[in-house]
């Protein structure tokens, strides 16, 4: 399983490696003279020098000044033109071009797992995430519980999730392969646990595990979306809801005819405060008075 951009597969993962070795290499232009030069000088004008109290006959050197400031201000310059140019190539909201139609998939975060919704497919999954190789894949992100942040590090960057808002992510990956996901933004006793498996799959291959899903999925209904959003880990709401059928740590589900993501965005923007046992997250959280998916 590839965790990091280190070991970039996709598109947007290379280029924030890229512009990562580039600033790196900048930065150095002004931080390699410091460590070469401070231990230079103590020996120079402190330790061989023939009075400790040294003191040069010059006041100023306009030439040495130039230097000294000129050079950190060209870097600043430069590493804003950089950081401007990449915050433009690397928005995440910028769709990725490619030969077939981006992969639509709505994703929900809850403690402590990540929902995947399929609205085009008519299915849903935890604790994985799967997309064709070499398609653009298009990522609609909330939350039915406190902020979160998403990131699979090896094919695109890092977006926050909040609830009653959406925020976007689009990532592509070249060629099949296994990434991990995860929550990075601390949410709790089970925040460790809130990984995923991201699989980019050959379209065959993808396809079967659609129809696996289909198959084998249970019906994402208000009861079942209900206990799905109690607090708990992936394996842990797998053994609650007695599933069975898919790997270790993953849940498959089918789609009812209500919308989910909307149902969820919509219970935050009724402009009404939240009791806390209808907050998903909550200690106090029951099911029953959720709305689910209704």
């Amino acid at each position: 399983m590839i965790e990091s951009f280190l070991d970039p597969a996709g598109p947007i993962a290379e280029e924030q490696l890229w512009h990562l070795i580039k600033v790196t290499a900048l930065t150095m232009v002004a931080v390699l003279p410091v460590f070469v030069l401070v231990p230079f000088l103590l020996w120079r004008y402190r330790y061989q020098a023939k009075r400790p109290d040294y003191d040069p006959e010059w006041e100023r050197s306009p030439g040495l000044e130039i230097l000294i400031w000129g050079v950190p201000f060209a870097i600043i310059g430069v590493l804003s033109f950089m950081l401007w140019r990449s915050t433009v190539a690397l928005d995440p909201y910028k769709p990725i071009s490619g030969t077939e139609k981006p992969i639509k998939v709505q994703v929900i975060g809850l403690d402590w797992k990540w929902l995947f919704i399929y609205p085009d497919l008519k299915i849903a999954s935890v604790g994985e995430l799967a997309f064709p190789a070499d398609q653009p894949v298009e990522l609609t992100l909330t939350t039915d519980t406190v902020m979160q942040s998403f990131m699979i590090s090896a094919l695109a960057g890092q977006i926050y999730a909040m609830p009653g808002m959406t925020t976007k992510l689009n990532l592509l990956a070249k060629g099949t392969g296994t990434f991990q996901g995860e929550n990075t933004q601390y949410n709790g006793t089970g925040f460790h646990a809130q990984k995923f498996r991201a699989l980019s799959m050959e379209g065959a291959t993808f396809h079967a595990w659609v129809a696996s899903v289909s198959a084998k999925g249970r019906l994402l209904d208000e009861p079942t979306y209900g206990k799905l959003a109690e607090r708990a880990t992936a394996k842990q709401s797998k053994a609650a809801l007695g599933l069975s059928g898919a790997p270790d740590g993953a849940l498959y589900f089918t789609l009812p005819e209500a919308d989910i993501f909307q149902t969820v965005l919509a219970r935050y923007r009724s402009g009404q405060p939240m009791m806390a046992h209808e907050q998903p997250g909550s200690p106090t959280y029951r099911p029953s008075g959720t709305g689910g998916t209704g």
